[in-house]
């Protein structure tokens, strides 16, 4: 039974979807201003375990995740690289899918851009006026009024006499409010703009979310995910917008990730201490990234350091050696254990660390009786595959991942044909008894990062 903690109720629930076996599921995107650092990929890799897992249950999953391609950034930066917004916003469009896809994220699908969703924002904004939601501002701007929705700060907790204008709500006299926040912004000069019944504009950034989640999921849906950071105001915004618009419950279970933090401040662009999605794949494999974001539970902080990368590798080499020169086997399993293991961890909320607890115990046990027991360590490896391949862990082949190559070079400073010849050489001299040479060429392979392990099946090869 699956248990889900709700941001907005404070406490794990038992997840029931509003339709049996079906799941219907909106997360904030990327506003495409710049490439992806590793907050973003925390969300991207959090949210994807989340739809691969309620699969894996049998749920049949529609994931909707937005993308932001109009924002008061994205208009900045443009004008700051002398290009036009397409361009800016398709070159990082782009670029976020090539992140993604090399972190075995999948993609979603649906994935609504607010450029493309114009008319039925205009739509919201519009039932908002109707329903005394929102008011024309002396400037032309449309604004929501938030004093007139009973329930604003469910969310975050917080009474409205206490709040604060938002991170992106700028402040200014033509408001009732100091909370009340733009649904459609008058149009300035050389900026993007759109017509409507209130003159040339473009959408503030809240209504967007609203307007894509439920124009493709309808007005009340089951889940909602993002960042931490969302939560308010853009999640508490969303609320107050869809269900003044429709009447509805907006979404049954609200899910954030927590921040990823750098010498404990949390990782962002405005603080400029980040590190981009490319930056650190030039460094460690995708796989060891994608593992490292997974051993924090995704409501918890996850510490960025070398160190944390460093012990993600070593774990997942610890993986991929027990998979190492095991048969494939069709048979049917030892025992339905780990499996349930495996499965009380996700359904706790979906309890990464403790899953991958399970898959440690399973590597365990396949080292300790591989040579002993090859069928049932078979059967082990298959299900360590399968357990992993649930958190997209674990589907590359295993000499693959441990000599860090998907081609013929390595970063070694040598060509797999040279390192293939120099072991061929080190068997040779071993045959011969010439110990000292096969030592030699041992410690020069070490130099330069490869490790040399010898088995019944020969010797194999990995980077450090």
């Amino acid at each position: 039974m699956l248990t889900i903690y709700n941001s907005l109720s404070k406490q794990k629930e038992l997840f029931t979807p509003i339709e049996p076996g079906k799941v219907r599921l909106y997360v904030c995107g990327m506003t495409v201003y710049d490439y992806c650092h590793v907050g973003h990929a925390r969300v991207m890799v959090v949210f994807d375990v989340v739809v691969r897992y309620l699969r894996y249950l049998g749920f049949s999953v529609t994931y909707v995740r937005n993308i932001t391609d109009i924002d008061d950034k994205i208009i900045q930066r443009a004008n700051e690289n002398g290009e036009d917004i397409d361009s800016l916003t398709a070159r990082f469009i782009q670029a976020m899918y090539d992140d993604t896809d090399a972190l075995g994220v999948l993609r979603p699908e649906v994935e609504p851009r607010a450029t493309q969703s114009i008319p039925e924002i205009i739509v919201m904004v519009q039932r908002l006026l109707d329903k005394g939601f929102a008011y024309i501002t002396d400037n032309g701007d449309v604004c929501y009024a938030v004093q007139h929705f009973e329930g604003y700060g469910k969310l975050s907790g917080k009474r409205i006499e206490d709040l604060r204008a938002g991170e992106r709500v700028k402040v200014d006299e033509s408001k009732q409010h100091p909370l009340d926040f733009v649904l459609w912004k008058v149009a300035k000069p050389g900026e993007p703009s759109w017509d409507s019944p209130w003159g040339q504009g473009r959408p503030g950034w809240h209504i967007e979310c609203s307007a894509m989640s439920t124009s493709c999921l309808g007005n009340h849906f089951d889940i909602h995910g993002g960042g931490m950071d969302l939560q308010f105001p853009h999640h508490e915004n969303e609320i107050a917008q869809s269900e003044g618009a429709t009447g509805e419950p907006f979404v049954n279970v609200w899910m954030h990730n927590g921040f990823v933090r750098l010498n404990d401040e949390k990782m962002s662009k405005s603080k400029g201490n980040f590190f981009t999605v490319r930056k650190v794949l030039a460094q460690y494999q995708a796989e060891v990234v994608r593992y490292f974001i997974l051993t924090s539970h995704y409501r918890s902080p996850l510490n960025y350091s070398d160190q944390e990368l460093e012990s993600a590798k070593h774990s997942l080499t610890r993986f991929y050696t027990a998979l190492r020169d095991l048969p494939e086997t069709d048979d049917a399993g030892p025992d339905d254990s780990y499996k349930q293991r495996f499965q009380g961890a996700m359904n706790d909320d979906f309890n990464t660390p403790e899953a991958l607890a399970v898959l440690f115990d399973l590597s365990h046990e396949i080292n300790k009786i591989r040579q002993t027991e090859q069928r049932k360590a078979a059967q082990l490896g298959r299900d360590l595959r399968h357990l992993g391949g649930i958190l997209g862990l674990l589907q590359a082949e295993p000499e693959t991942f441990l000599q860090g190559t998907t081609n013929q070079e390595t970063d070694a400073g040598l060509s797999v044909s040279e390192i293939e010849q120099l072991i061929a050489e080190r068997e040779k001299a071993r045959s011969l008894r010439d110990w000292a040479k096969a030592d030699q060429i041992r410690a020069s392979l070490k130099e330069k990062g490869i490790i040399l392990e010898d088995s019944a099946q020969g010797t194999s090869w990995r980077k450090i």
